[in-house]
């Protein structure tokens, strides 16, 4: 039925269905006949996830997105005022997101291992119950007949099924729920000396030559203060003195930048 064709006699037909009681074969009727003539909604929808379907049945997603048009004829209400396309659709194409959400996997994994976990979850079922308790990988490759370095590449693809947004709350031991994007992570121990690095970078190209040459020997050749007044014809007590002028000028820059 053409689009223009089925929103006219969709009006007549919800009228219909508002006069008529709830289990009644009549009501019933005017219900399934309002679900044929509305489907061209669900084909419209599903042609906007087209390129998602790659291994998916397309029946699958066609009867998922019929349950949404269903939910929006039973909560329709033609007093409103409303176009029945502008809440169908919300309806039909969140139970088909929903349904890729549930049913597919979270990053791309070759077929050969997707069959790998559904192999293994039905064999780990199947030992669950055998045994009263979770079979090791010993015991799933014995089952399987596979090796055990397969039964761990399957386990590992099946991290794969789901994912969880960084908005999703986790529990915390103190009953104290945080987005995982709080939690996840730790502090970098090297960013603060990367930090301070780039800071005393400028600090040091502003140093006397004498003053950045007994710093590199220092503190870059590990020289002591007698070698360093030594190689350069000064006293230990002036390399001392140029030292601890030098640091003092570069711990006041950082200090203030």
């Amino acid at each position: 039925m053409a689009p223009g064709d089925a929103r006219a006699l969709s009006k007549v037909f919800f009228e219909r269905l508002r006069s008529l009681e709830e289990g009644t074969p009549e009501r019933q009727y005017v219900r399934n006949t309002l679900i044929e003539m509305n489907l061209s909604l669900v084909q419209f929808a599903v042609r906007r996830f087209r390129n998602r379907t790659d291994g998916t049945d397309m029946e699958d997603v066609i009867q998922v997105g019929t349950i949404g048009l269903i939910k929006a004829i039973d909560r329709f209400d033609p007093a409103l005022g409303n176009e029945f396309a502008t809440l169908a659709l919300p309806y039909i194409t969140g139970e088909i997101k929903r349904h890729f959400r549930d049913t597919t996997w979270a990053v791309h994994v070759p077929r050969r291992l997707q069959e790998l976990r559904l192999q293994l979850a039905r064999g780990n079922e199947d030992l669950s119950a055998a045994l009263d308790r979770a079979p090791t990988v010993k015991e799933l490759a014995a089952h399987l007949k596979l090796t055990e370095d397969e039964v761990v590449e399957g386990l590992v693809a099946a991290a794969g099924h789901s994912s969880q947004s960084l908005d999703h709350e986790s529990d915390d031991s103190d009953s104290n729920p945080r987005p995982l994007a709080e939690v996840l992570g730790a502090d970098d121990s090297a960013m603060e000396l990367f930090e301070d690095l780039h800071t005393l970078a400028p600090l040091l190209e502003r140093l006397e030559g004498r003053e950045r040459l007994i710093l590199q020997m220092r503190f870059g050749q590990e020289m002591t203060q007698a070698q360093i007044g030594e190689r350069l014809g000064v006293s230990q007590m002036q390399v001392s003195r140029i030292l601890a002028r030098t640091l003092a000028r570069l711990r006041e820059g950082m200090l203030a930048a």
